[in-house]
Formats: C-alpha cells, structure tokens, sequence
C-alpha cells in the first residue's frame, strides 16, 4: 500500500496559492502599464519581466539566492531589521515559485489588456472618470477572462516548480518539501508505487487547471 505523504501535498497548494497570488498582483499592474505606457525602454522591460520564462530554474534560484541570501544585503536587511530568513523556509519556496509564474500572468494580462478597446476608455475620460475607475470598471472586466486563465496557468507551474524552489527553499520533509520533490525522493530512493502515484496526482491537478484555463480563453464550445 502506497502512504501518500499529504504534508507535501498540502505544502504544494500553500505555495502554489501565496505564489499565483503575488505573481497575480504584479503581473497585472505590470501588464497594464506595459499594455497602455508608451515610454522609451519598454521593450527591455518587456524582456525582463518574461525572462524566468526562459532561464533554467537552477539561474533563478541562483539569482534569488544572491538577492536574498543569509549573506546578501536584502537578506541582512530582514534578518536585522525584521528577524526574517527565507532560505529554506517555505515563504522562500513561495518566492521562487513567484518568480517562476509570474510571466504567465504577465504575458497574458498584457494580451488581455491590449485586446481591450481603447476608445471605451477615452470615453470614460471623456465623461470624467479617473485612470483608477477605468481600470477597476472598464479595462479590469474587459481582460478578466484573459488575466484568469493566465492565472490558472500560473498556479499549474507554481505546482510543479523545482529547481528555483529546490535552491532557496531546499528539500526538508514536512517544511519545504513539495510534491515535485517527494517525487524525485521516491524515484531516486526506488519506491516506484509513490512516485507513480504522485505523478498521477499532480497530472490530474495541471490537467484540470489547462481544461478550466483553456475554456476561459475560448469559451465558444467545440464543434
């Protein structure tokens, strides 16, 4: 009989949740001002916020441990200041896991908000609405369906997240290790029924979470 460790499931959700909920808020502020600022250097902005879409996990997890290492000035900072060490904790896991989402929200959001049409907006500003009541009643709803299934998709690859998570956060049983983790546990140690197991686990939560997302981008039904 296989024992599921549901300490690493658990642990996965919580970091997964805290993860697409900061890469939410950032993507979508950062989306909007990209899909809307017309500025100088804003296509090099464009390539660093989607730029941990395309490194290897093992350079991000190398960059936040430079960042907010026990002997970096950030991680100095909270730890004098705040008593506050994210290396191998789970709130670090949740960093990582944020960066590693938050393209996906990004590079969704701004197709969402570009697909908006502007003209609503000028109207609104032309009736006198302010730039943060346009946003929360025009632009907001009008990319909803685009920002949620960005987010869906976020949350899928906080999930899976391992190499990043594996640097910062480390591999501690019941504190830091996630599904992904109790996996290459289980394979590495030869136990195939756990890692079969987990494998099915994690592949019915992203297969869900892409049929969800994959309905909110295109909500017409099949032929």
């Amino acid at each position: 009989m296989v024992h599921l460790d549901l300490n690493a499931l658990w642990l996965t959700l919580k970091v997964a949740a805290w993860a697409t909920a900061a890469a939410g808020v950032l993507g979508v502020a950062f989306a909007w001002a990209v899909a809307r600022g017309r500025w100088p250097g804003k296509r090099l902005l464009e390539a660093v916020l989607t730029l941990p879409m395309v490194l290897p996990p093992t350079v991000l997890g190398y960059y936040l441990i430079v960042v907010l290492g026990r002997n970096a000035p950030a991680g100095r900072w909270l730890s004098t200041h705040f008593d506050i060490t994210l290396m191998f904790t789970w709130q670090g896991a949740v960093i990582a896991a944020s960066v590693v989402a938050f393209p996906l929200v990004f590079t969704s959001s701004r197709a969402a908000f570009e697909g908006v049409n502007v003209n609503l907006e000028k109207a609104a500003r032309v009736l006198g609405a302010g730039e943060l009541k346009i946003f929360l009643h025009i632009s907001l709803p009008l990319a909803m369906r685009g920002i949620a299934a960005g987010t869906m998709l976020a949350f899928a690859r906080a999930m899976g997240e391992f190499g990043a998570t594996l640097m910062i956060a480390g591999n501690i049983p019941g504190k830091t290790q996630t599904l992904s983790m109790a996996i290459y546990d289980a394979v590495q140690s030869g136990n195939d029924a756990l890692a079969n197991t987990l494998v099915i686990v994690i592949s019915v939560l992203c297969i869900v979470i892409l049929v969800v997302s994959g309905r909110l981008l295109n909500p017409r039904p099949e032929r």
